[in-house]
């Protein structure tokens, strides 16, 4: 699917994985639309990338807000892709070394976010997309969702966060078949270890180490790897209802 001339909405693309793809995007001819919590990083995007690009600060887990962001995304040409990067982690053990149980309300926030938060975006990003003219083959649009490596080998802390990506990857397929009478593909990507921002206030000897740990090639991952893997999930219309791993063939360690 070529996505010059369509527009296209990216969640948490004020910064990380957002951004990169954001601008992979524009790039293409697409007009993006950047949903964030990040006001001023998001206006700076803005900015950044030109062409009718816009910033609606939204909450991914609130229906209205997002209804809103999509409405307006579509509003110049007709929305093709939607791409869900915002997310949170939060570690905390079942039993802390008291004995003391997890935290309920923590492990229902990173849910919420990671999880009812891309399902919203899903769905109400379907309902635009679904009455976007048809292309080739009937396609629509596709929508890429961001799952993680610690869906399938959470390490020790990670309960919440890897309950809410495995999420993601197990809406995948379901989410395929539903919206395949719509012309509507979707995919998702679960990345490794990315040089995110949350990753850049490490000391180059933990960040060394981590880069040690992966196959190959030997480093870190970078958003443009996941843009790039975006951009061809969306140009290959044969690739419907799969989970990608980014990960440089890395299998997470128990901790």
């Amino acid at each position: 699917m070529d996505v010059n001339g369509s527009a296209a909405l990216v969640t948490g693309g004020a910064s990380g994985l957002g951004a990169a793809t954001a601008r992979a995007l524009a790039a293409a001819g697409a007009v993006v639309t950047i949903v964030d919590l990040q006001q001023e990083a998001g206006e700076a995007m803005v900015a950044e990338l030109g062409g009718g690009a816009r910033f609606v600060r939204a909450d991914v887990t609130d229906a209205d807000e997002v209804a809103e962001a999509v409405s307006l995304a579509a509003e110049d040409a007709p929305l093709r892709v939607a791409v869900s990067c915002a997310g949170i982690g939060d570690a905390q053990r079942i039993l802390d070394r008291n004995g003391t149980p997890a935290d309920l309300g923590r492990f229902r926030r990173v849910i919420d976010i990671n999880l009812v938060g891309t399902f919203n975006v899903l769905r109400l990003a379907a309902a635009e997309i679904a009455g976007s003219p048809e292309l080739e083959h009937g396609e629509r649009g596709v929508i890429v969702n961001t799952a993680s490596i610690a869906a399938f080998e959470g390490q020790i802390g990670q309960v919440a966060y890897s309950a809410s990506k495995g999420g993601v990857v197990g809406m995948t397929v379901p989410a395929a078949r539903d919206l395949a009478a719509a012309g509507i593909r979707v995919n998702t990507i679960a990345p490794g270890i990315i040089d995110t921002p949350l990753l850049a206030g490490l000391n180059e000897e933990y960040r060394a180490a981590l880069a040690a740990n992966v196959p190959f090639p030997k480093r870190l991952g970078t958003p443009e790897d996941y843009a790039a893997l975006v951009m061809a999930i969306v140009s290959i219309g044969y690739l419907n209802g799969e989970t990608i791993r980014l990960d440089g063939a890395l299998r997470m360690s128990p901790k």
